[in-house]
């Protein structure tokens, strides 16, 4: 995965700004690459590398706000995956701010909402974001 993904990001680096593609919102860029490479890092289960690839990528560089929630949806689960609590909510705000409706209905959001609720402390930030997800805490 890691060696695709240097590859991809030097084919990108090599065409320069975003390359448009049918089909797609947003297209091919570095920092597009560099999302997938936070997703993969969550997926293989290296929440630090998914956190040393998501500091390595500002979102505003991304091109749609979807894609910007997605960031910080990732972001979130390396930090649960971590066990950083108090990040992992803070960048689920973040995805909350750059895109409310598709951040309330991912499954990974509102799965993330119900493992902290269930972990440990409730904040009002927490508990702000589980009622706007529709995560029912007792």
């Amino acid at each position: 995965m890691r060696e695709l993904t240097s590859e991809a990001t030097a084919i990108a680096k090599t065409l320069g700004a975003v390359t448009p593609l049918r089909d797609t919102n947003g297209g091919f860029s570095w920092a597009t690459v560099q999302l997938h490479l936070i997703s993969a890092e969550n997926t293989v289960g290296d929440p630090s590398a998914a956190i040393a690839a998501a500091d390595a990528l500002a979102p505003q560089a991304l091109p749609t706000t979807e894609r910007r929630a997605l960031y910080f949806t990732d972001r979130a689960k390396a930090f649960a995956q971590w066990g950083r609590r108090d990040e992992c909510i803070r960048a689920l705000l973040q995805a909350e701010y750059w895109a409310p409706e598709e951040t309330h209905a991912r499954p990974a959001v509102k799965s993330l909402v119900s493992g902290l609720l269930l972990s440990g402390r409730t904040t009002p930030e927490l508990r702000g974001i589980a009622a706007r997800t529709g995560v029912l805490h007792s």
